[in-house]
């Protein structure tokens, strides 16, 4: 029986999210799963992403009347809204959105689900509270405040009455079910691997200018300064005692251009100007070019609420480039380099992660050996074609239940 699940996202359309492009426009319709999906405007030219429809108010230069319009669009399709039409509604990471769409769902006799990718509130509150430890402004008391509402209306309001709730790791229903969130209403997602790509490209190994023969390790992802990234350049220093010619590429940027400005001046007071380079965002095919050039792929992630119910994609895309990898022990990494046996699972301060990093580069051939694991693992346990079977039947197993 297809269905078809009206979701709205708080991403710009076109998004490039493989859990919403990938998982919702490529893999779940081949199971009779479509997406009407709502997003916000962008600059960018449209492109065909699979979804059954894609709707998203026109873009306008102010940051507030872009929220306004988006959120009178999100009204609009609600509104318009029909049971023959629409097997459940679906809401991902944003709690006003989620309160008004439950109303209408109710209203209309509509499935409704929430998809928590991410821990929003506890993520602006964590922030507003670093900022006015720093300097107390309206600004962050009324952010700080927001965080606070939204987190009690997530977690007395929309969750307990939501349909089903969809979250991104077993760490995080886990932590959800401390919170008071039935387990039998909640279906973990991670992130995975669109392996149908990764797995047919010829990628071609490329070395940075002057770096064509040290020893490489690569990062690949953002550089925001919540990521703790610093941590890597102290490994590298670590490293170095023993593997005197290593040097760091990091394959990435962050939307806030002073963190990185803050991290290479980082690695300039810690004598590592020429040993560490950033090479901003690229696309994809790209970034694996660089990475795949490189001796050891990095996966480091701050231990803490936030971090430690994520899903990190990086390992995932390391593993199935058959990259030998070193990952700290945030919860899903553990998980996935546990199972795979294909990487180097560290605790996470710089001295465990540097001594797995030195170990690979003092035997590549072993380390490359053990690494061609990585891509059986990735293909059976987290590409999206495997977790678009699961979650399509999650689906269809819901909608017998609701209707029943």
């Amino acid at each position: 029986m297809p269905l078809n699940i009206l979701q709205f996202v708080p991403e710009s359309l076109p998004t490039f999210r493989a859990d919403v492009a990938v998982l919702f426009g490529k893999y779940l319709p081949r199971h009779g799963v479509t997406c009407d999906i709502v997003g916000m405007p962008s600059q960018q030219a449209p492109q065909e992403q699979g979804f059954r429809s894609v709707r998203t108010p026109r873009f306008h230069a102010g940051r507030l009347r872009r929220e306004l319009a988006y959120q009178a669009t999100c009204v609009r399709a609600l509104l318009q809204a029909h049971r023959a039409d629409c097997d459940a509604i679906q809401v991902r990471d944003m709690v006003p959105t989620g309160l008004l769409a439950l109303l209408v769902a109710r209203l209309k006799g509509i499935p409704f689900y929430y998809w928590v990718s991410y821990l929003i509130s506890e993520g602006r509150i964590e922030r507003a509270r670093a900022d006015l430890a720093r300097r107390r402004t309206v600004r962050s008391l009324l952010v700080l405040s927001k965080g606070l509402v939204e987190r009690w209306l997530l977690y007395r309001v929309l969750l307990p009455r939501a349909d089903h709730v969809f979250v991104q790791s077993e760490a995080m229903l886990r932590m959800m079910q401390q919170r008071g969130v039935a387990a039998l209403k909640m279906t973990a997602v991670p992130m995975g691997v669109d392996t149908e790509v990764l797995g047919t490209q010829t990628i071609v190994a490329l070395r940075p200018e002057g770096w064509e023969s040290v020893p490489l390790l690569a990062y690949l992802g953002t550089l925001d300064q919540s990521r703790q990234c610093e941590r890597m350049l102290d490994a590298l220093q670590i490293v170095r005692r023993d593997v005197p010619g290593a040097c760091l590429l990091l394959i990435g940027a962050s939307d806030t251009p002073s963190d990185v400005a803050a991290l290479l001046d980082y690695a300039r007071r810690a004598g590592l100007a020429d040993q560490v380079r950033v090479t901003g965002w690229l696309p994809s095919s790209q970034a694996w070019q660089l990475l795949a050039g490189a001796d050891v792929a990095v996966s480091y992630f701050p231990r803490g609420l936030l971090f430690d119910v994520s899903s990190p994609t990086k390992l995932l895309e390391y593993l199935a480039l058959r990259m030998p990898a070193v990952g700290n022990d945030s919860p899903d990494q553990a998980q996935v380099l546990s199972g795979s046996d294909a990487g180097w699972l560290t605790a996470s301060d710089p001295a465990a992660m540097a001594g797995a990093m030195v170990e690979i580069l003092h035997d590549l051939p072993a380390a490359r050996a053990r690494a061609r694991g990585g891509a059986a693992y990735i293909e059976a346990e987290r590409s999206y074609r495997v977790l678009a079977g699961e979650l399509a039947a999650c689906y269809h197993r819901l909608a017998g239940t609701v209707a029943s």
